[in-house]
């Protein structure tokens, strides 16, 4: 557990070995450059606000078992994409 700047907790995960054991995701994050000359010229421009993203995410139900992690009290899984995994920011 680490204690966010506000003063609650949060549950970090060490996902070292099993991002190792994956493979990378073939598909790299877009150029920031790119991306802001593909909306030059436009008069219009609309963001999504994605509140709690990777938690929108489901995790493949095959997968769900690879992030268990073992509490005191008994194991879990996510259900949803944890923060941590190798390629969770190029399906994000």
């Amino acid at each position: 557990m680490v204690r966010k700047p506000s003063g609650k907790w949060r549950m970090c995960i060490d996902y070292t070995d099993l991002n190792k054991a994956c493979p990378k995701d073939p598909y790299p994050l877009p150029s920031i450059d790119r991306l802001v000359d593909s909306v030059a010229g436009f008069a219009l421009l609309s963001f999504m606000e994605t509140y709690s993203g990777y938690n929108q995410i489901r995790m493949h139900p095959q997968d769900e078992e690879k992030t268990t992690f073992i509490t005191n009290d008994d194991a879990f899984c996510y259900k949803v994409m944890p923060f941590g995994l190798k390629n969770a920011g190029a399906t994000y």
